[in-house]
Parts: C-alpha cells; sequence; structure tokens
C-alpha cells in the first residue's frame, strides 16, 4: 500500500514526465482509489458494528444525566480552567463517596445536601460536561458543518480517587483519530488541553469530511479519482471535464486543521502540441517532445484561504481563462 502511495503521490511532486511515465501512474492512481474504496468501506462497516451497542448506552446515560440536570451553565473559553475542572472532579467523588457510606438501598434517607444535590452540566463552545455515576465525568462533543449539526461524540473519564490521574475508559471518537495518545501525552499533566484537542480533531475531521462529500455532490461529474485517508488530512483528485486534465493535491499539517498547508494543482495538456518540453536522448542525439504540466497558483491560492467548496466554484469559474492564456491554440 504504502508503495503504491508513493507512486502515487510522485504525479503531483514531479512536473517532468512522459506520456508513458504518466500513464502508468494513472493506472496506479485508479488502483489505489480502488483499494481506499474498499478499505474504507470495510472499515465504516467494522466501526458501526463494534461501536453501536457502546454508542446507545453512551447516548441513553448522556440523555439521563441531562434530563436530570438543575442547571446548564455556559462557559467562555477564560472560565473553563483548571479549577473548574478539579470542582467538578471533587464533586463526583464526594458524591460517590456519600452514596456509598449511606448504601446504595438507602439513597431515599441521605440528608439534603444543595452542593452535591445540585446537577450542573457545563457547555463550552461544542462540548458539554457532565457528571456521570460512579465517579465518571462525560463530555460530549457536537460537531456541525455549515451551521447545521453533524455527528455526537462521547468520551467518559474516570479516576480511583480525586489525587489519581484521569483516564478514558469509554469513548465513541472514530477509532482512526489518535484519541490514545492524546490520553498518553496530555491526560495526565494537562486534562483541559486533552478534553479540547479530542474536540478539536472530532471537529476538523467531521469539516473537511463534509467539505469532500459537498464537492463530490456539487461536481462530481466533473471529479475522478478521488480519495483520502481516513482522517481526511490527505485528499487528492483529478478534474478531467476540460481542456487539460487538473490534479489536486492537499496535505493537512495537523489533524486540527480546517485549511490545508501543502498544496499542490497542475494542468496537464492533453495535447502535447500545445506545450512541450524538448529534451535531448543523449543515446540517439533526437529530440523528444514530452507534454509538461503548469501550476495554477490561483487555484492553489484559493485552496489556502477558503474551503474546499467556495474554493473548487472559484478554480472552476477562472480555469477556461487560466487554460486559455496557458495553453494557447497552436498557430497554423
Amino acid at each position: 500500500m504504502e508503495q503504491l502511495k508513493r507512486r502515487s503521490h510522485a504525479l503531483t511532486g514531479e512536473v517532468n514526465f512522459s506520456q508513458e511515465d504518466d500513464t502508468r501512474l494513472e493506472t496506479t492512481r485508479a488502483r489505489l482509489s480502488n483499494v481506499l474504496k474498499r478499505h474504507q468501506a470495510l472499515t465504516e462497516r467494522l466501526q458501526r458494528d463494534s461501536d453501536k451497542m457502546m454508542f446507545e448506552r453512551l447516548i441513553r446515560e448522556f440523555e439521563v444525566a441531562r434530563a436530570s440536570q438543575t442547571d446548564e451553565i455556559s462557559l467562555e473559553d477564560e472560565q473553563w480552567n483548571d479549577g473548574l475542572l478539579a470542582t467538578i472532579r471533587e464533586k463526583v467523588h464526594m458524591e460517590t463517596d456519600r452514596k456509598a457510606s449511606f448504601n446504595e438501598g438507602n439513597e431515599a434517607n441521605m440528608p439534603t445536601d444543595p452542593l452535591l444535590d445540585a446537577k450542573i452540566t457545563y457547555r463550552i463552545c461544542n462540548k458539554v460536561i457532565c457528571c456521570l455515576r460512579d465517579a465518571r465525568i462525560g463530555i460530549q462533543y457536537e460537531t456541525s458543518f455549515a451551521g447545521e449539526p453533524c455527528e455526537i461524540y462521547h468520551c467518559v473519564l474516570e479516576s480511583k480517587s480525586f489525587l489519581e490521574k484521569m483516564t478514558v475508559i469509554q469513548h465513541t471518537i472514530p477509532f482512526f483519530l489518535p484519541i490514545r495518545e492524546a490520553e498518553n501525552d496530555l491526560l495526565s499533566s494537562n486534562a483541559i488541553k486533552f478534553i479540547d484537542y479530542v474536540g478539536a480533531i472530532c471537529q476538523a475531521f467531521v469539516d473537511r469530511r463534509e467539505q469532500v462529500r459537498l464537492i463530490k455532490e456539487l461536481y462530481g461529474n466533473q471529479i475522478k479519482d478521488l480519495f483520502h485517508s481516513l482522517p481526511y488530512n490527505m485528499i487528492d483528485f483529478v478534474l478531467d471535464d476540460f481542456d487539460c486534465k487538473v490534479t489536486v493535491s492537499l496535505r493537512y499539517a495537523d489533524l486540527v486543521s480546517i485549511l490545508p498547508s501543502r498544496i499542490r494543482v497542475l494542468a496537464w495538456p492533453l495535447h502535447p502540441s500545445k506545450k512541450v518540453l524538448t529534451t535531448e536522448n543523449k543515446g540517439s542525439g533526437n529530440a523528444a517532445a514530452q507534454p509538461i504540466p503548469s501550476r495554477l497558483s490561483y487555484a492553489e491560492d484559493a485552496l489556502r484561504t477558503v474551503s474546499l467548496p467556495e474554493a473548487y466554484a472559484e478554480i472552476v469559474l477562472n480555469l477556461p481563462r487560466v487554460l486559455q492564456q496557458m495553453f494557447p491554440p497552436a498557430s497554423t
């Protein structure tokens, strides 16, 4: 698989190919695209089956917690800090200890405590923090695209005592997002940063995925050989509904980025007579004419500054004029 990827990536990394090289790369690209499509379909099916029960269980548990809440507090960024998280952690442990001291069967006889009886949830941007049973803290991540709600993800944290570090005991985060790596790197040293980072990678994944879905929906007749990595931090596709072939390669700096950091858009003339590179054949001394691509800087600038659907519309709008300038018709 890695060998196929390296060969396909060469399509946008070099600008001096023979027609035979181009044909071989097209074949490789098509094969790789089919492999990735089958892999993604299988992965999504396995994930749905394995996560369905956990997802439904956590949905019910969060619904119960939200239904029993006495207050929901919306926080500004500066109010979401280590002090507040420590207060939430202390509360869930005190509540668990109180129930244990009175025995589960005697909860109705427990004396009231306004501090512990208050069921407060906290909303910070796209996150909702809930106090769950058994000294657990639940985080609900609400993703969206273009103002419309998308998936909801959950993450449940637990610690044996207030003084011990928290661990992730359950979650519905897509398996290809590095939640375990983030847990190891961040949770014990900076729980706030961990919680925020998980929300950021979930939202960025949904945003990039929806951008791809939208261009396929709007411009699918112009796009072929579109493939991407599962977190959508690598996206490649080809436009061939014009007087030339346009290859687009997008790479994202990290999993929280909405816009790509490395962009390459190349226009390949379909007819070698429109633009050729003459190279010397050292063995025979004959000149060989090869088509060479040209970079579309205006397209790269658009992809760098606006979302993929917006950039695509701008690229297509200006493409005929730009191609006319780059590859003028051969004079007769």
